[in-house]
């Protein structure tokens, strides 16, 4: 990492990956044509725990030309752990999340980005609007973001998508828990921050397979929800803070 501050990037595009050998490399030059021309960035891909050499193709974006760093974790330890642990290894103070298996289209980013930095706001979320995915997980996930936003009204549809973009610090000041990813949002506007949403594109996986079931994803779900709502309920902050 950089030690003058002039050298820092601008973006840190933190990528969790967890088996994708065959779709980090596409993904990693991808996303270096879509940040290269707002200035210097950094990709941090995360192998959370693979078995099929997703690290080693990650790297191998560097003899392309590619700024990319790869972070390890030993052992599998889901979404939000490969997040967290890419966020705080990140040297930009703009945090730009995709999901490693490429059904997030890198070229939607800069919007996101733009609108973060025009609007002076805390976190912008992508919104799917023609999800790319089985039959059988669309409606899952319609039936899980209607219970979500029923019960926090954080004006998130879909909470789902990978591709966000916030400040690093903000996200540093959130409680970490295995379904933080989801949750972002909710969490961010709890802490006072601003947050907004734009919509995206989405696209088929191009190989290998999902890494959760429906049933899996809505058990823990409905106990990462139940934790939020409590979250919330006790979180509370003044609005303004003045010295006397």
């Amino acid at each position: 990492m950089p030690g003058d501050p002039v050298d820092l990037p601008r973006v840190s595009a933190v990528v969790p990956a967890l088996n994708e050998a065959e779709n980090i490399a596409a993904l990693g030059r991808e996303i270096a044509q879509a940040l290269a021309p707002l200035g210097s960035y950094e990709i941090v891909v995360v192998d959370d725990g693979s078995s099929d050499g997703t690290g080693a193709a990650a790297l191998g974006l560097r003899a392309e030309g590619v700024p990319v760093r790869v972070l390890r974790h030993d052992r599998r330890s889901g979404q939000s752990a490969a997040i967290v642990t890419g966020v705080r290894a990140a040297a930009a103070p703009w945090i730009l999340t995709l999901d490693g298996d490429g059904q997030n289209d890198p070229a939607d980013a800069p919007a996101l980005l733009a609108h973060a930095w025009e609007e002076d706001l805390d976190l912008v979320g992508g919104l799917r609007l023609k999800r790319q995915d089985t039959w059988s997980r669309r409606v899952a996930t319609r039936f899980a973001n209607g219970l979500r936003q029923a019960l926090l009204k954080d004006g998130c549809v879909d909470t789902g998508c990978g591709l966000k973009v916030v400040r690093r610090d903000v996200f540093l000041r959130l409680p970490y828990f295995s379904g933080l990813h989801r949750f972002l949002p909710a969490l961010v506007l709890s802490y006072g921050g601003r947050v907004a949403f734009v919509p995206v594109g989405h696209r088929p996986r191009r190989h290998g397979h999902t890494k959760y079931t429906n049933w899996r994803r809505a058990l823990q779900g409905i106990a990462d929800l139940r934790g939020v709502m409590w979250l919330r309920r006790r979180t509370i902050l003044p609005t303004k803070v003045t010295e006397e």
